[in-house]
């Protein structure tokens, strides 16, 4: 199989025309575009990096406002498994406000653009659907608290509704939410369980994990006393895809630690993952023995979970970077350099890329800044959204294949 590597940007040079050269405005225009290779190429004067819409399926960009640390996609009814345009999805997304007043929760339907707003107490640091009842969503304050909501009104007005509306037109409603819980201290870490519905996992930033199980009604009960184990805070928590009574954590003290609430408040595993603070952690759907991690060292690796007492369960590592970048990984890729060799010569194509470029690598997103968080949709395979300082992108490449099973590592 041949390596294919899109990228989204092309470099374009504009010619600046001279008093009494002769030269005209529509030379620029036939200058020749050229494949622009990140951290190979570099942007000369008066030259700039220009979209290539034939690398996408589909490309929409839009904000909300404010900026959203965190987003989540909320699963509907239109289908499992879809390939027809157009499509429609629904969000669930958290505000970093200028003021702490000024926050909201969006609740927002992509087909034409729909929004409503419920106000909500300080910067929305993480929020999350759960899968068994995605209009009932868990969010993380920067007050220290999290707080369960039933956005089922609102998700229901959306699905009616067909007219468009602006941002400044949609008003905040002031609902109040489900439950609230207060930590020590803010945090990012929560995760809904996959497998028993309204189970949550919470952590915050001075390393207390709590756990949420669900009574009759719309309840929680919030265990006091929290799961400890970690050194520093915990960025990130995911519960097991196969087993209901196990979770795991990452923290910014390098480790990643796998819990079993049947045993108590003690760690089952720990284990050092990374050298610097490790941030977000995946658990794959479809191989739940497999975990991926990324850190603040540029690095994510994969681990084997069935190789963790033989010392060395890194399957895959690769090295990625704060700059700008979605970049899309095919892991079960390996370099040939014949077919290589064969698909250059057919294409007549001289790609000056760097020897240790990894074949892994199959795309590269890029046009957004300060990139927080992303996601596949579970409904529309190939669908990536992702959430940066200057609003939403979604993406469908189009070398990704529309059977890529979704929400996996």
């Amino acid at each position: 199989m041949v390596r294919s590597i899109k990228n989204p940007k092309k470099a374009k040079r504009k010619n600046k025309a001279k008093s009494g050269d002769g030269s005209s405005s529509s030379s620029a225009h036939s200058m020749p575009t050229k494949v622009w290779q990140p951290g190979v190429d570099k942007l000369e004067e008066g030259e700039e990096l220009q979209c290539d819409p034939s690398a996408y399926n589909s490309l929409h960009a839009f904000h909300i406002g404010w900026p959203c640390l965190s987003f989540d996609i909320v699963r509907d009814s239109l289908g499992l498994v879809r390939t027809a345009f157009p499509h429609t999805a629904y969000f669930v997304a958290g505000t970093q406000a200028e003021k702490a007043s000024w926050n909201a929760i969006g609740i927002f339907k992509v087909s034409i653009f729909l929004l409503r707003k419920v106000a909500h107490e300080g910067c929305v640091n993480r929020i999350r659907a759960m899968v068994q009842s995605p209009h009932i969503c868990a969010s993380w304050a920067d007050t220290g608290h999290v707080q369960i909501w039933d956005l089922s009104s609102h998700l229901n007005v959306l699905a009616e509704s067909e007219k468009e509306v602006s941002l400044e037109g949609s008003s905040i409603s002031n609902q109040k939410p489900l439950m609230k819980f207060g930590h020590k201290d803010e945090g990012y870490a929560i995760d809904w369980s996959p497998l028993v519905p309204g189970r949550l996992v919470s952590g915050d930033c001075k390393s207390n994990i709590h756990l949420w199980e669900p009574t009759s009604g719309a309840s929680w009960n919030v265990d006091a006393t929290p799961f400890s184990g970690h050194a520093a805070s915990v960025e990130d928590l995911q519960w097991s895809p196969t087993e209901a009574d196990v979770f795991a954590s990452c923290s910014v003290d390098g480790n990643i630690t796998i819990w079993d609430t049947r045993l108590g408040k003690s760690p089952a595993v720990s284990f050092k993952a990374h050298k610097a603070d490790v941030n977000v952690i995946a658990w794959n759907r479809l191989a739940s023995c497999m975990l991926a991690s990324g850190s603040d060292d540029g690095t994510f690796s994969i681990r084997d979970l069935r190789l963790l007492k033989e010392g060395e369960p890194v399957v895959a590592q690769a090295v990625s970077s704060s700059d700008n970048q979605l970049t899309i990984w095919d892991l079960s890729l390996e370099k040939d350099e014949e077919e290589e060799a064969e698909f250059k010569a057919k294409t007549k194509e001289q790609v000056n890329a760097p020897e240790d470029l990894p074949p892994q690598l199959l795309f590269v997103h890029q046009g957004q800044t300060d990139l927080k968080e992303l996601h596949w949709h579970p409904q529309i395979p190939g669908m990536i959204v992702s959430t940066g300082g200057d609003g939403f992108n979604i993406i469908m490449p189009s070398n990704i294949q529309s059977t890529l099973p979704s929400d996996v590592a």
